[in-house]
């Protein structure tokens, strides 16, 4: 059985099945999402029904991403955040045009359900964005913290390496987990159209929502498997381009 870690979305349910055709996904895999399903193309209705058909052949893991927070309150009150209307939820909401009322709050009940993190028996942490806590994502106080922190990626990034994990100036943060898988922030802002691997971090949004592509990693050998760039899958729309 593999693990597959799979990054953001964004809408663009026609690259979500190439991943599960390029990576020959069977029943036997166990799949990781780290979030933002929704906001950008014009499917993300669609994926998320895609995503509810696809957990009853597989084992999913459905982590929320700060896109899936906005779309779970308006399918539940009607609010509509105007960053988020901005940012991909106008093509969201007309996503879900033909789905009926019944369908809707089978996709509510969908994102409701979704845990914040997720922590394998290897100790191998999975999020949508990051954490602050020293002592781990248990000792969180604002878990907004887990769907909107960039500080945990730019930490990473920025690490010298040379730093033993046993000094005492190596990051608490990072001393709790083997490894940590996240979404959020786009690899393609630093120039890489794959995922991008940092101390013990592996960043698996590259770039879906804007003019990059949805990923999937094995979490065991590394095996990397990309659709194509969303900007081809959707040449008549514009994704987060526009904004």
């Amino acid at each position: 059985m593999r693990t597959l870690a799979i990054g953001d979305i964004h809408g663009g349910l026609q690259a979500l099945i190439q991943i599960v055709e390029r990576a020959k996904i069977t029943p036997d895999d166990q799949l990781i999402f780290v979030g933002d399903y929704v906001d950008g193309w014009s499917e993300s209705a669609q994926v998320i029904q895609y995503l509810i058909e696809l957990s009853k052949t597989n084992e999913c893991i459905f982590i929320k991403g700060n896109h899936d927070v906005w779309c779970e309150q308006w399918l539940a009150f009607g609010d509509i955040n105007d960053v988020w209307y901005q940012h991909g939820g106008k093509e969201t909401i007309e996503s879900y045009n033909s789905f009926s009322k019944d369908d809707k709050q089978k996709h509510l009940d969908f994102f409701e359900a979704m845990p914040l993190y997720h922590l394998d028996e290897k100790h191998r942490l999975f999020l949508h964005a990051g954490f602050t806590s020293m002592h781990g994502v248990e000792k969180e106080v604002n878990k907004q913290i887990f769907y909107y922190d960039r500080t945990l990626w730019e930490m990473a990034l920025t690490m010298d390496k040379r730093i033993d994990k046993d000094s005492v100036i190596y990051p608490n943060r990072l001393k709790h987990y083997k490894e940590i898988y996240i979404g959020h922030t786009p690899t393609i802002n630093f120039g890489k159209m794959e995922p991008m691997n940092a101390i013990n971090v592996w960043n698996v949004d590259t770039g879906a929502a804007f003019t990059g592509k949805v990923s999937a990693i094995d979490i065991e050998t590394k095996e990397v498997f990309q659709s194509d760039a969303l900007p081809m899958l959707y040449p008549n729309e514009m994704g987060r381009n526009k904004r």
